[in-house]
């Protein structure tokens, strides 16, 4: 079944954040409404910079692949729960368990030339984030947080292996064209979309 491409679209879920000593950075989008239903992805960058993306079908993967710039897509079995501040997902061989507290809430409504204009210059300068941009394949965005937590404890396994300390997603994922806080992070955050003609 081919994914769901409306001219415009609207997402709503949290976007997690960490990365780990080795060198991995791992971002899970966890989507409670999307245009194709609630689901969950993982972009996840290996050491060597490789871009992974990890989707529970095709119809997922293809979805978030005709947005952001990926080297390699597995379909993999992806079970998941996620609330504004805590995160628990099994992916394939990955496993992560988060938990964060405190941030702000940012709970009035704005329109997105709002988020674009006033909150875009703020938000770069505060946390070193692009709330507005086209991705590298074309696709208008604006990310709109409702609110933002710091991952104060958690877990990240890999084939079963701890994978130690959480610490910053850095250096750049480069999927899109703009990348998460430079600090372990869980966003509450509503995503506009619009796709090229």
């Amino acid at each position: 079944m081919s994914p769901v491409r409306a001219a415009r679209e609207l997402l709503h879920g949290t976007i997690s954040a960490v990365g780990l000593a080795a060198g991995h950075r791992i971002v899970v989008g966890a989507w409670h409404r999307s245009p194709i239903g609630a689901f969950a992805d993982v972009m996840w960058a290996e050491p060597d910079g490789t871009r992974l993306l990890l989707a529970r079908d095709e119809r997922t993967a293809d979805y978030v692949a005709g947005i952001y710039l990926f080297d390699r897509i597995e379909v993999v079995r992806l079970e998941w729960t996620a609330t504004p501040s805590t995160l628990s997902l099994h992916a394939g061989q990955l496993q992560v368990d988060l938990a964060a507290s405190g941030g702000r809430r940012v709970s009035v409504p704005r329109p997105w030339w709002f988020t674009r204009w006033v909150e875009g210059p703020i938000a770069r300068r505060l946390m070193g984030v692009d709330v507005h941009g086209t991705s590298p394949l074309g696709v208008e965005e604006w990310y709109q947080a409702r609110a933002w937590r710091w991952i104060h404890d958690g877990q990240v396994r890999i084939a079963g292996e701890d994978q130690g300390p959480l610490g910053p997603p850095r250096p750049p994922l480069r999927v899109g064209f703009s990348e998460p806080p430079p600090r372990p992070s869980i966003i509450d955050v509503a995503v506009r979309l619009r796709r090229p003609p």
